[in-house]
C-alpha cells in the first residue's frame, strides 16, 4: 500500500471509492453484479486437437517451461489455475510442465509428438473474439536505445521510476462483484482520484517532485514506443548497459495511435505498421504532440540486472513468451499457437507471411492485451524481432495444454 495511505484516513478511500462507483449511476446495481468472465478456455476432444508442430523444432522451448517452473515454484502449491470450467493447482501444473519438458528434450518427430499428447494432455482452445476461435496476433519486442544518466541539451526526454503518489485499488477487497476489477489514481488526502495523464505527464510538469527520472533519450517518439513494448535496453553514453523493465501504469486507458491514423485518413489501414508510424511522425512533426496525446496511458519504469521480464517477474523467451489478458488465461501456462509470421528478403523487407505453429508460455500482458481474442507474441531483439513487431497484425489460433489428471 502507498505510504501515504494510513489507518487513519483508510475510511475515506473506502467511502469515496464506493460512491464513485454508486453515482456512476443507480442503473449498474438494478441490472444485477457485472458478468466477470473468469476463463476464456473451452476444452476440446481429442478428435479436435490441432496438427501439433513446431516450426523452431523447440529452440528455446525449454527456456521458456524452465521459467514458468520457477515462477510456478514460487506460488503455494495450492494456488488454482483456470482452464474453461477445470481447475489445477499450481503443483499439478509444475508435473505437467516437467512432464512435457522431459520429453521434448527428445526432439520428438510430428507422429511421436501427437501421439503423446493426445495420451497426456487436456487440451483448451480460446473462445476468441466475435468470430469464435479467432484470435488476433500481435508481436512485441525489446528496442535498443541510446540514452543518459544525465539531462544534456541532446538527452532531454525522461524515462520515469514508479511515483510516490500512485496509488492501485483492487476492488474487490470492497464489492466482490468487482473480481478483477482495479483503479489506479493519486491520492489527494480525502479521495483517490485519476492519476495525471500523458499531457499532463510530459507538458505541465505534473511529476515534479514525485519520482525520479532514470534515464534520458534523445527522441520522444522512441520514448513513446519504449512504453508501448514495455522493456528495453538503454546503451548509455558512458558505455554501461540499462535493462528498464516495465513497473506500473498511470492508470488511463490505452488508446491506440496507429488507430488514429487510420481513422483520420492519414495511413491506409492495409499499410499501418509500426514503422509506417514513426515515419509520419517523423514526416510530420507539428503533429507529434497531438497524435502521441491521444493515447493518455503512461508506462513508468524500473531497473533491473536482465530482462526483459514478463508480468510473471521472469525472464521472457525470444519467440516462446506470450502475453495474454491476466484475468483470463492460465498464467505461465503451456500454449500452442497458428498463425502466420514474415519471411525477409536480402534487403530486409517482407516478402511474404508464411504459416506457422509453436509451443509457447503464457508469462506476459499488457495495456491492450484485453478479452480472449487478443495475443502479443514476444519476438526478442534486433532487426527481425523489430520488423516482425511492427508488421504483425493477423489472425490465429490459440490453445492450452495441461496434464491429465491421472497421468502420474
Amino acid at each position: 500500500m502507498n505510504p501515504l495511505i494510513t489507518k487513519r484516513n483508510i475510511s475515506f478511500i473506502l467511502l469515496s471509492v464506493l460512491l464513485a462507483f454508486l453515482f456512476a449511476g443507480c442503473a449498474l446495481f438494478k441490472k444485477g453484479p457485472p458478468k466477470v468472465m473468469e476463463s476464456a478456455l473451452v476444452r476440446i476432444n481429442s478428435s479436435e486437437y490441432p496438427e501439433f508442430s513446431d516450426d523452431i523444432l523447440y529452440d528455446g522451448l525449454e527456456h521458456g517451461i524452465l521459467q514458468s517452473i520457477v515462477y510456478l515454484n514460487k506460488v503455494p502449491a495450492d494456488r488454482k489455475f483456470r482452464f474453461g470450467e477445470d481447475l489445477f493447482d499450481a503443483a499439478h501444473m509444475i508435473r505437467s510442465m516437467e512432464h512435457f519438458l522431459d520429453f521434448i528434450q527428445t526432439k520428438p518427430s510430428i507422429q511421436d509428438l501427437k501421439k503423446y499428447i493426445h495420451s497426456n494432455y487436456l487440451v483448451y482452445r480460446s473462445l476468441g473474439s466475435s468470430n469464435p476461435g479467432q484470435v488476433f496476433f500481435t508481436g512485441y519486442y525489446e528496442p535498443s536505445l541510446e540514452g543518459s544518466l544525465e539531462k544534456t541539451t541532446e538527452y532531454r526526454f525522461p524515462i520515469y521510476a514508479r511515483p510516490s503518489d500512485l496509488t492501485t485499488i483492487n476492488l474487490s477487497l470492497f464489492l466482490p462483484e468487482f473480481k478483477g476489477k482495479q483503479i489506479t489514481g493519486r491520492y489527494t488526502g480525502q479521495t483517490v482520484v485519476p492519476y495525471y495523464d500523458r499531457k499532463d505527464i510530459e507538458y505541465k510538469g505534473a511529476l515534479q517532485g514525485k519520482t525520479r527520472e532514470i534515464a534520458w533519450l534523445k527522441d520522444r517518439i522512441d520514448l513513446f514506443f519504449l512504453h508501448i513494448q514495455g522493456s528495453g535496453k538503454i546503451y548509455l553514453n558512458n558505455d554501461d548497459i540499462l535493462h528498464v523493465h516495465y513497473h506500473a501504469t498511470n492508470g488511463r486507458p490505452y488508446r491506440s495511435i496507429g488507430k488514429l491514423l487510420i481513422d483520420t485518413g492519414k495511413i491506409p489501414r492495409e499499410e499501418m505498421s509500426m514503422q509506417k508510424i514513426r515515419t509520419y511522425l517523423y514526416d510530420h512533426p507539428e503533429e507529434v504532440d497531438t497524435v502521441l496525446n491521444h493515447n493518455p496511458s503512461y508506462v513508468f519504469f524500473k531497473i533491473e540486472k536482465d530482462g526483459p521480464l514478463g508480468n510473471l517477474e521472469v525472464k521472457l523467451t525470444p519467440g516462446r513468451s506470450i502475453a495474454l489478458d491476466r484475468n483470463l488465461f492460465p498464467r505461465a501456462g503451456l500454449a500452442f499457437i497458428k498463425t502466420v509470421k514474415p519471411l525477409l528478403n536480402g534487403s530486409g523487407k517482407i516478402h511474404k507471411w508464411s504459416d506457422f505453429s509453436r509451443f509457447v508460455l503464457n508469462q506476459d500482458t499488457g495495456g491492450a492485451i484485453n478479452g480472449p481474442g487478443r495475443a502479443d507474441l514476444f519476438l526478442g531483439d534486433g532487426t527481425y524481432a523489430e520488423i516482425a513487431a511492427g508488421h504483425m497484425q493477423h489472425h490465429g489460433t490459440l490453445y492450452f495444454l495441461v496434464l491429465k489428471p491421472d497421468v502420474l
